[in-house]
């Protein structure tokens, strides 16, 4: 029971400080995140009558504990989260029971900086990892014979800054802990990545800022191939990055107003290799869009509120007042320095919530949040990662001079290059 309604006054429990965060680009990591991603308990509700009955040792702890409540604020589920959540669940499950030895379509979850596309997608694969392995320990308890005993139902990778087949390949073999001998060549990588994958019954593989892929560079063609390959290694591959459509990784297209889905223009009448590398990609992934919200319709401007209100009930503000964030202009004077966007939103509210405490005064006004610096537009991002605004259309793919050296990772239908010339 929470002080603020119960008759005693007790001091508040000791506030143990959180942790370091687990590292989710290893399988330890991961798994460890999944498992405790909802632990954190946030500071009890009280008023100030209460909260001036406690010692200041007491008040101290609650202070520390509040302000680290509002430094956690746990992530909402909005109509954009949603619809990618849902459309990743029935992606992966549908994908994870299919005993087909056939391709496995993919998923690319793009939105600008800050729209909180990652923790989307990861609290969603972590939510089909949770159903899955209840699943296995009640229908397929036993390790497969000849291979490892360690799940591990989703592997989470980040794009190498400088991609290439082989640093793609190491990335993912060093999530599972595996040690990447001295100047491998590509062909062995492959293999044990799709030996990895298959002994750790791996069905999810994310591949994180994917745009830092520029397909003017000849290995991040290379490496696009090798993302194709990986799709016949029976995981369900999710891509996350900022400006996909412009990004080259799929041809230019256009978003459909109303139904939101994305659309590409056919092949040219001359098809190119190029033309024929973009249909590869597109006719294998579903691209979804995580958007800022939006402020006219009614429906959307009820979206906007209940995600405010939410915001507002896990506030521990000590003067707070009813519907502090819900009601007069808040909403259109939080919307006007956010823009909508859902990473903005959260820093506005978490830094106003600190700034209130520093300043006594417990609660939350346009004054107050007045002195909250929020860079909405232009946002300085890191060119490297692909998180620019937006990103500028790639130069065209094209082949290589009669004469030239030729590609040298053109892959076959289990993933397996076909030359390896490629070796250092």
């Amino acid at each position: 029971m929470d002080a603020k309604h119960s008759d005693a006054t007790p001091e508040p429990a000791r506030f143990v400080l959180p942790g370091d965060p687990p590292e989710r680009e290893t399988a330890e990591g991961w798994s460890a995140w999944r498992l405790t991603r909802n632990d954190f308990l946030p500071a009890p509700v009280v008023d100030l009558k209460t909260y001036r009955t406690w010692s200041p040792l007491g008040r101290s702890l609650n202070d520390l504990h509040r302000r680290a409540t509002h430094a956690n604020l746990p992530m909402q589920d909005t109509p954009m989260s949603l619809a990618v959540s849902r459309l990743m669940h029935s992606r992966m499950l549908a994908n994870s029971l299919n005993a087909r030895p056939t391709t496995r379509p993919g998923i690319m979850v793009n939105g600008g900086g800050n729209q909180g596309k990652t923790e989307t997608a990861a609290e969603a694969a972590a939510a089909f990892e949770d159903l899955w392995l209840s699943l296995s320990q009640r229908f397929d308890p036993k390790p497969l014979p000849g291979t490892r005993d360690i799940r591990c139902t989703v592997a989470y990778v980040q794009t190498p800054v400088k991609a290439t087949p082989k640093s793609t390949c190491e990335a993912i073999l060093e999530f599972f802990g595996n040690e990447v001998s001295r100047n491998p060549t590509l062909t062995r990588l492959v293999r044990r990545v799709r030996t990895s994958l298959r002994d750790h019954r791996t069905r999810v593989l994310i591949l994180d800022d994917i745009t830092r892929l520029k397909l003017h560079r000849i290995d991040d063609q290379d490496t696009l191939d090798l993302l194709r390959a990986l799709m016949s290694m029976h995981v369900t591959l999710v891509l996350i990055g900022v400006g996909i459509p412009l990004s080259g990784l799929l041809r230019e297209g256009r978003q459909d107003p109303k139904t939101k889905q994305w659309h590409f223009p056919p092949p040219t009448p001359e098809l190119t290799w190029a033309d024929e590398a973009a249909t590869q990609t597109e006719r294998r992934f579903d691209l979804v869009d995580l958007e800022p919200f939006r402020y006219g319709a009614p429906e959307e401007i009820a979206d906007f509120l209940t995600h405010l209100a939410g915001l507002e009930d896990q506030l521990r503000l000590l003067k707070a007042r009813p519907h502090m964030l819900t009601s007069g202009t808040m909403p259109e004077y939080i919307f006007r320095r956010t823009s909508g966007v859902v990473g903005y939103i959260e820093r506005l509210i978490a830094d106003g919530a600190a700034l209130a405490m520093d300043n006594e005064v417990e609660e939350l006004t346009e004054d107050l949040l007045d002195e909250v610096v929020i860079r909405v537009r232009d946002p300085k991002r890191d060119a490297e990662a692909g998180e620019e605004g937006t990103v500028p259309p790639q130069p065209a793919r094209t082949e290589p001079k009669a004469g030239s050296r030729p590609r040298n990772t053109t892959f076959d239908d289990k993933g397996i290059p076909a030359t390896s010339s490629s070796v250092v």
